[in-house]
């Protein structure tokens, strides 16, 4: 049976540096036996069908032909339909009523709870807040990502130790659950 998924690569084509040309990224997947390969947007986004693997497995496979690929390591998140899906409906803002700039979700390789978090003075940062999910943060920052005190904080690197983490605004959120769910 195939599953249709998501690849989210982390800081890719940001800069000037460590450029992952869109059409390589679709001609490496479907190298890698893929099928429906479409790429979205420059920033590290691409779906596939695939019959095998798992999510950890495919991002492990997808990083490494990257690395070969390009010559440089790049984290790679791997989420199904499914998985996508569930984190926009289970969006605990109202984000009909924002903007897509103005709420972000950090997907995480792996589950988190909130003892991680317990250093954040949540309050000293409203109106910004953040709610945990499955594998996944959301984060509410009303003058967008890049003014946000709350995000420099949730990205620190003793917040986030021995995870990989990458973030999309809500309108990249809901455009891969419509690009996976074709």
């Amino acid at each position: 049976m195939t599953t249709m998924y998501a690849a989210l690569l982390r800081g890719i084509n940001v800069g000037g540096s460590r450029k992952v040309p869109m059409a390589d990224l679709r001609a490496l997947l479907t190298s890698l036996g893929h099928d429906a390969v479409r790429t979205h947007l420059q920033s590290g986004q691409a779906v596939f069908a695939s019959g095998h693997g798992d999510e950890d497995t495919l991002a492990a496979e997808l990083a490494e032909a990257i690395e070969k690929r390009f010559g440089f390591p790049v984290d790679v998140i791997v989420r199904d339909h499914a998985y996508l899906k569930g984190i926009v409906e289970a969006c605990p803002f109202p984000a009909a009523e924002l903007e897509g700039k103005q709420l972000h979700v950090t997907y995480f390789s792996a589950p988190v709870d909130a003892d991680r978090f317990a250093a954040i003075d949540a309050p000293a940062f409203h109106p910004e807040e953040f709610r945990l999910g499955d594998r996944a943060l959301y984060l509410y920052a009303p003058d967008g990502l890049g003014r946000s005190k709350l995000a420099e904080a949730l990205a620190k690197p003793r917040v986030n130790k021995g995870l990989i983490a990458t973030s999309r605004n809500w309108n990249t959120v809901t455009k891969l659950v419509e690009l996976t769910g074709a």
